[in-house]
């Protein structure tokens, strides 16, 4: 017959692997999560162009239609050459005259000159720019996490809850849509 010890130790065992076995099944059945520790968002920075325009002043001497200034000098040779001749008599008459025509001539232009330097025009003029602004955004997001009592970290594209499925002992990081 047989053995009752060996009978025993059959029973046992299969005692034994079938406890492990539920154990196993257990594990692997119930939902396991990582818990989450951290979450960075990881940014990038862009520029967007923009066109920023504005008006701008500008005040200039006027363009003359006599630069050589012959008509204040004319005027000023009559006026000194009318004057020149109301002084001495003969020919020194004549010589205040001839004197007065060139000092008025000179004085004539000066004055014609300084009148025109400050005539002053005005135009505005646009004057634009192109100017590039930063601008930030989110490309993904490292999460810290904890499983097992070890830490990892992982980079997402969608920023996890406070726990990360794991399967079969790896992370599920894919984002299921609902």
């Amino acid at each position: 017959m047989a053995n009752p010890l060996l009978i025993a130790a059959g029973i046992g065992t299969v005692a034994v692997a079938t406890a492990a076995g539920i154990g196993v099944y257990e594990q692997q059945s119930q939902p396991q999560f990582a818990q989450v520790l951290d979450v960075k968002p990881i940014t990038e920075t862009y520029f967007v162009s923009r066109e920023e325009c504005r008006d701008e002043v500008i005040q200039e001497t006027a363009p003359s239609r006599d630069s050589n200034q012959v008509t204040g000098t004319v005027v000023g040779a009559v006026l000194g050459a009318v004057i020149g001749n109301q002084v001495g008599g003969g020919t020194g008459k004549k010589l205040a005259t001839v004197a007065g025509a060139a000092a008025g001539g000179y004085a004539g232009k000066r004055v014609q000159e300084d009148m025109q330097s400050k005539n002053m025009q005005t135009r505005t003029e646009r004057r634009c720019q192109t100017l590039e602004d930063p601008k930030q955004r989110v490309t993904g997001y490292q999460v810290s996490y904890s499983l097992n009592n070890e830490t990892g970290t992982v980079v997402m594209s969608e920023p996890p809850g406070e726990q990360i499925p794991v399967v079969n002992g790896s992370l599920q990081l894919a984002v299921e849509n609902q």
